[in-house]
């Protein structure tokens, strides 16, 4: 496949601002709160969570007596990516002349963010902390992030993808989002899309069609992949063809991929009662409904993938780390287009932002911005997890050297399918925690067969209203 041209990435900011008018973390799935299907992008996202926090690193000695002390936050999805962080903060320490403390976060995707915002109220929360994209509103209109438009002054907000700084940067106060706007939120740690990592000896075995090939030749689709899936399904016992984890992201694909959305196109409303909805939902109870097609929603697929069972496991780049420890041969292709001519990637993502009652906004500020240098981004990335989020042609070639997998190029090709309105983005217009809640009881019921589609699409949207508020 082609690279990814620095001019298809800077013809973005229009169509994502389009995006916004429409709509993947995290145990292997992320994020949360997730992506909402907003405007245009991941933890992110929500980037998956590991079963344990690792121990918080103790800040390195102060150089002088008098210098400034913060404290600063991520959830990291493992030890390893822990460890990469505590180094970063050393390193930060010296070059800003600071104190620096790094903290890893709670592991369990929703009481991540509860948890800070409690200790926000309290007044113990660090300087500096990641949330993801979705939360964004939250914190911002709750009055838990700081503004940091004066503090940063002239700043360049074309250096990363504008999908996460069209949130970024929007004034709830005015509509309005850009330098212009008077908004300044933070600024993004990384991005990520999904891809479908491929059990190559698996597919082998079962005498399927490599997905890869497909993709090249413009034949990967719904109808192709199914007929992968079922291959595989046919082995029988403990093989699985497709597993993904049971969050927004994934079930949010195939809804998008179908030509639908989350949203109404203003975002102020569900949109999950369409025909295109509809018809995404089917396809997904199609996998699940199946016997040895999907892994059991809810179930661990990552330990399924891990453990040589499943095939075709969909997550994003942050399952990389873990998914490098397998003992087959392994690689990642694009998720298959759907009956809208798209996959339906999401753009996930998440931020750095400042503590509103940082007694030391000027240099928690500083380390925000020393956060996202591409010397910093590129340090994370090299673990596999993630995409940097500065648009550079020379940050994107950087993310094609950090293999295995060998085709990173897949997630690349994800990025631009996620300039279409199914970026990650925060409900500004009402509750995304409690959208979130009715969309996913609602979507596990049906794929359990404890309820229909049509009554899934008849319902869902009254059930969400409440959510919806100005």
């Amino acid at each position: 496949m082609n690279r990814i041209s620095m001019q298809r990435f800077m013809s973005y900011p229009l169509v994502l601002s389009l995006a916004l008018a429409a709509c993947a973390p995290a145990a292997t799935p992320a994020p949360t709160d997730v992506p909402a299907e907003p405007t245009q992008a991941p933890q992110p996202t929500e980037a998956p969570a590991a079963t344990e926090a690792p121990a918080a690193t103790e800040a390195p000695a102060a150089t002088e007596a008098s210098a400034v002390a913060l404290r600063w936050r991520t959830r990291p999805d493992n030890k390893e990516e822990a460890d990469v962080y505590a180094g970063i903060s050393d390193q930060l320490a010296a070059k800003l002349g600071l104190e620096l403390a790094y903290e890893p976060g709670g592991t369990e995707t929703s009481s991540y963010q509860d948890q800070l915002i409690t200790e926000i109220e309290g007044g113990t929360a660090p300087d500096v902390f990641w949330i993801p994209g979705t939360d964004v509103a939250r914190f911002a209109t709750g009055g838990y992030i700081l503004n940091l438009t004066e503090t940063a002054g002239d700043f360049d907000q074309g250096a990363f993808y504008p999908g996460p700084m069209f949130h970024l940067s929007f004034n709830p106060e005015t509509g309005e989002s850009g330098a212009a706007s008077g908004a300044l939120w933070g600024l993004p740690r990384d991005v990520s899309t999904f891809g479908l990592y491929l059990n190559l000896d698996l597919l082998e075995e079962a005498g399927a069609d490599d997905p890869r090939e497909l993709a090249a030749a413009g034949n990967w689709t719904w109808e192709s992949f199914a007929d992968v899936t079922a291959k595989v399904a046919a082995l029988g016992g403990d093989k699985f063809g497709y597993g993904a984890s049971n969050w927004w992201g994934p079930y949010g694909v195939w809804v998008n991929a179908a030509g639908g959305s989350f949203f109404t196109a203003d975002r102020s409303s569900c949109a999950m009662n369409t025909p295109e909805a509809k018809t995404g939902v089917e396809f997904m109870q199609t996998l699940y409904g199946n016997p040895n097609w999907a892994v059991p929603y809810g179930d661990d697929t990552e330990a399924a993938f891990r453990a040589g069972n499943l095939a075709m496991f969909q997550n994003g780049r942050w399952a990389t780390p873990g998914v490098r420890t397998v003992e087959f041969n392994y690689d990642v292709v694009d998720l298959p287009n759907g009956p809208a001519g798209t996959p339906g990637n999401w753009l996930f993502w998440g931020a750095y932002v400042v503590n509103a009652k940082t007694e030391h906004p000027a240099e928690a500020w500083a380390l925000v911005q020393a956060l996202t240098e591409a010397d910093v981004q590129a340090q994370v990335s090299a673990s596999g997890a993630n995409i940097p989020s500065r648009v550079s042609q020379d940050a994107l070639d950087a993310f094609l050297g950090f293999t295995p997998p060998d085709n990173a190029q897949a997630f690349l090709n994800g990025i631009a399918d996620a300039a279409k309105p199914t970026a990650e983005g925060p409900l500004w217009a009402g509750n995304w925690p409690q959208v979130d809640q009715v969309y996913g009881a609602g979507i596990s019921a049906v794929m359990s067969g404890e309820r229909s589609v049509d009554d899934f699409v008849a319902t869902i949207c009254d059930e969400a209203a409440p959510a919806f508020t100005k």
